[in-house]
C-alpha cells in the first residue's frame, strides 16, 4: 500500500488577506468553494497544495513557534535558493514580514542551512531553508 500527500489544511482569520500572502510565496488558487458556512480554497505552489479555510468566529491560539510546551503541527517549511534574496522580495511583495527568527547558519547531520522563520497572517511559522553545503 503506497500513500502520497495530497494537501495541508490551514484555518484562517481572513481568507483574501491569506491568500495574497501564499501567493507572494508562489502558491496559485487551483480551485474556490465553500465548507459548510465558509469560504475555502485549494492552492498549488512549491510542489505540494495547500487547502485555505476561513474560520467564522476566530480564537487566539498557543503560539507554536514560542511555547516550548506546545504538541501539534508546528511549521510549513519550504526550500529556497537564495534565503536572504527571497526574504527581500518578499517583503517587496507583502511589505512587512513578521520575523519570528533571523536567518542563521544550522549544520543537521553532514550539512549546513541557512534557516530562517517567518509567520503567514494567522501567525503560522513558515520556515524558509536553504542548503549552503
Amino acid at each position: 500500500m503506497q500513500i502520497s500527500h495530497h494537501h495541508t489544511s490551514i484555518k484562517t482569520a481572513d481568507i483574501f488577506r491569506a491568500i495574497a500572502f501564499y501567493e507572494a510565496l508562489g502558491f496559485e488558487v487551483t480551485e474556490r468553494f465553500s465548507a459548510g458556512i465558509t469560504l475555502a480554497c485549494w492552492m498549488h505552489g512549491a510542489g505540494t497544495n495547500l487547502e485555505l479555510m476561513q474560520v467564522p468566529e476566530p480564537k487566539n491560539i498557543a503560539d507554536p513557534f514560542r511555547d516550548e510546551h506546545y504538541v501539534g503541527y508546528y511549521h510549513l517549511s519550504f526550500r529556497v535558493e537564495n534565503l536572504e534574496q527571497f526574504l527581500q522580495e518578499l517583503v517587496n511583495k507583502v511589505g512587512k514580514l513578521k520575523l519570528l527568527l533571523s536567518p542563521r547558519s544550522q549544520a543537521i547531520g553532514d550539512r549546513t542551512y541557512q534557516v530562517s522563520f517567518i509567520a503567514d497572517p494567522d501567525g503560522l511559522p513558515i520556515e524558509l531553508i536553504e542548503i549552503k553545503e
